[in-house]
């Protein structure tokens, strides 16, 4: 890419970022905008102070970005308390990238960019644009390649104090958390996995009783067993989508609220009519009584199969193997799920039970015997998409990589009849080509991740970022560095094949120049779409044109991405990481993208997405592992470019360094890992102690008690006093 095309992307970045922040400014002082825009707020009946009070007002078509110096006002106590700690746990990740690459930066263009600049006497001239400026441009056998091994120390030793520093403060804020929000169900309850069959009683709730009952006497409280409500579930879908498949003039209407409004719509037009005193319409009004009255009717008797299905009798043919287990203190809780209850550790499984509203209750009713293989066919299939994606990435790099695919693709030549359209499509295409791609891959994955058999949408999230981070490394990274490289060497390769190493010398800093844009396009690009959110505008104007036209618009209120932010955010940061000594030009750029993504972020998290679930932080180990990965890939690819520099002692002197930082995280994983994992003995037995003293321990795990109870088991009800104007005709389960 030459530095044309490296303009281009600036270029073209941040005229479209600018544009896009400036159409969202304006946007969000739409009223008619809020359900998009302040979802979150709205939800929880907060007013919305930020809209003018005049509809006609000349500020609600002015610009505005005031909401960026907001973002830096609003403090982690604030996240923490409205949004909670995995949502702070994103913004800690944007901090860390700032506070990080901020001392890069200084390291970078004070002390390694004037080095690499001046790094050969007689430079001649190189094909990319950032040679000059990288690690690629000192001679071979220079004794200046010394002061890039004593900033990797530093850079190393600097990214391992920040992340420990991380890693201290979240587990603090993790275990104040847990004891603020100490009356949480979660806390009193375990999961139970593989329990036995009673022969004897024909039922396996029995023994989960009499299990407990005899092996935790003192803190042993009650049972809620799992049902297999697959029928239940057809019938509850059944009774809130009847008149979606019965009424075409419902068509498009969300399911859940279809029968509802419709009823209430029929009857709303009875009414209307006899009041107005149109004698003429009554025969269209008794038709529409008589819709209604049929609708009532068809509910009441799926209703009645619902409550028979409900039924004791019924459900214990439907029994499975699972069970929530509530403990009268959490110090039982605790040891219970933390501990092997039996001599065959294929029986009576537990572990810590997640929160009510995070439980995968689809995934509960695969059988144990059976996860093995769902894990399997999660890996194959992120395989293969690994696999398939190499074709996009590997076409993107031919479009980077334009001067040399003209040679391999003549009719390419045409491009350059247009002035500038070349610097365009090589500089800005790949990179948006890319991260269009990429765009999809995270929600492919977390569809993959949900038939994997976790027990809750936690750990499929957690599970989702894991391979999408992979995925990301493995594809956009290295296949980026590995096709980049063939195109760009594969003639004189063919020609010259005792040069290939030398070639590959260059590989990591003849690819600077590609991140750069990547990084601009998901930094100015990515994050202000992101804010915009430009699908759910387009979505509520046609909603608002069709078949929701004059009606009353629903909140657009949905969680916070953590498998798409964090894999995402993590790779960037491993880019810096990579580039910190090879291409220092590459820091402020990532300094940038951090301080965007920061701003942006905590406005989405303060008034656009709902916190679902609260897994106290559990995210962060995985990030922290992450960033150890990045700081590896760094150490091991200096160990060779030093190597390739002629500079074996620089090479041999780094090799500490990488063992340093695998003790370091060794370390990490015996000092911090386990609390996330688990809830500590101490903490469990310090708030026991807590609503002891202030007499709240009973009403704390009471709440526990029905907490657990599946969606398929809640009562359902259908009276005669529901079916008026004044109440709703279906209360929500």
């Amino acid at each position: 890419m030459n530095p044309r095309g490296l303009l281009a992307s600036a270029g073209i970045n941040k005229g479209l970022a600018l544009v896009v922040l400036i159409l969202f400014s304006i946007l969000k002082k739409q009223p008619s905008n809020a359900p998009i825009y302040y979802p979150r707020p709205l939800s929880k009946r907060h007013p919305i102070t930020i809209l003018p009070p005049d509809p006609f007002s000349p500020s609600r078509f002015l610009p505005s970005f005031s909401w960026i110096p907001r973002a830096f006002r609003v403090t982690e106590d604030e996240i923490l308390e409205t949004s909670g700690l995995d949502a702070l746990v994103v913004i800690r990740l944007f901090k860390f990238g700032i506070n990080f690459f901020a001392v890069c930066t200084l390291i970078g263009l004070l002390i390694l960019l004037p080095i690499n600049y001046g790094g050969q006497n007689d430079p001649s001239t190189s094909y990319h644009s950032m040679d000059s400026c990288s690690i690629s441009n000192i001679e071979r056998g220079s004794n200046m390649l010394w002061v890039h091994v004593i900033c990797l120390w530093f850079i190393s030793f600097y990214g391992l104090y920040l992340l420990y520093k991380e890693y201290s403060e979240i587990l603090v804020k993790r275990i104040q958390k847990l004891q603020n929000l100490r009356d949480r169900p979660d806390q009193f309850t375990i999961l139970v996995r593989q329990i036995p069959f009673c022969t004897e009683h024909k039922a396996r709730g029995c023994c989960v009783d009499h299990f407990f009952s005899k092996h935790h006497p003192y803190s042993y409280h009650s049972y809620q067993m799992l049902y297999d409500g697959k029928d239940i579930e057809v019938l509850l879908f059944l009774r809130s989508t009847l008149p979606y498949m019965s009424s075409k003039c419902t068509k498009g209407v969300e399911p859940g609220k279809t029968f509802k409004r419709k009823i209430q719509d029929l009857r709303k037009k009875c009414t209307v009519k006899k009041h107005i005193g149109e004698m003429l319409l009554l025969d269209e009004c008794r038709d529409e009584s008589m819709k209604a009255a049929l609708l009532e009717e068809k509910l009441q008797e799926l209703c009645h199969k619902i409550r028979q299905l409900q039924s004791e009798d019924m459900l214990k043919e439907r029994e499975l193997p699972v069970s929530f287990v509530t403990f009268k203190s959490r110090w039982g809780a605790a040891l219970a799920a933390q501990t092997q209850q039996h001599t065959n550790p294929l029986l009576w499984i537990t572990g810590t039970a997640p929160e009510p509203s995070d439980v995968s209750w689809r995934n509960l009713a695969v059988q144990y015997k059976f996860l093995p293989l769902h894990k399997i066919g999660v890996i194959l299939a992120a395989s293969l998409l690994t696999v398939f994606f190499a074709v996009p990435v590997t076409a993107v790099q031919g479009i980077a990589k334009f001067e040399k695919l003209k040679k391999w693709f003549p009719p390419a030549m045409a491009i350059q009849l247009i002035p500038g359209l070349s610097s365009v499509v090589t500089g800005y295409l790949p990179s948006a080509i890319l991260k269009g791609f990429i765009y999809i891959v995270p929600f492919a994955m977390l569809a993959m991740a949900k038939v994997g058999g976790s027990i809750s949408e936690s750990k499929e999230e957690i599970k989702a970022c894991n391979m999408v981070f992979y995925f990301l490394v493995g594809n956009v990274f290295f296949l980026s560095l590995i096709s980049g490289s063939l195109l760009d060497e594969i003639g004189e390769s063919f020609s010259h094949p005792k040069n290939l190493p030398s070639h590959l010398a260059s590989l990591v800093s003849s690819q600077a120049d590609f991140f750069m844009t990547y990084i601009l396009t998901d930094g100015l690009s990515g994050f202000s779409l992101e804010v915009l959110q430009p699908g759910l505008l387009l979505w509520d104007l046609i909603k608002s044109h069709t078949y929701c036209r004059g009606k009353e618009k629903d909140l657009y209120l949905y969680s916070l991405q953590y498998f798409r932010i964090i894999p995402t955010v993590s790779l960037s940061i491993l880019i810096g990481i990579v580039y910190a000594v090879i291409a220092p030009l590459l820091l402020p750029f990532l300094l940038v993208y951090f301080y965007i993504g920061y701003a942006v972020y905590i406005n989405q998290v303060q008034d656009v997405y709902n916190t679902v679930y609260d897994t106290f932080g559990q995210f962060w180990p995985f990030i922290h592992h992450y960033i150890f990965v990045a700081i590896i890939l760094m150490q091991v690819t200096m160990i060779g470019l030093f190597g390739l520099k002629l500079k074996p002692a620089a090479s041999i002197s780094t090799i500490p360094l990488v063992l340093l930082t695998i003790m370091f995280n060794e370390y990490c994983k015996i000092r911090f890992l386990p609390t996330f994992q688990g809830y500590p003995i101490q903490n469990a037995v310090e708030n026991d102690e807590l609503d002891q003293k202030g007499g709240q321990m009973e009403a704390s795990y009471g709440k526990a008690v029905g907490a657990y109870r599946q969606p398929c088991l809640r009562p359902v009800s259908f009276t005669q006093s529901e079916c008026n104007l004044a109440q709703p005709l279906i209360t929500s389960l």
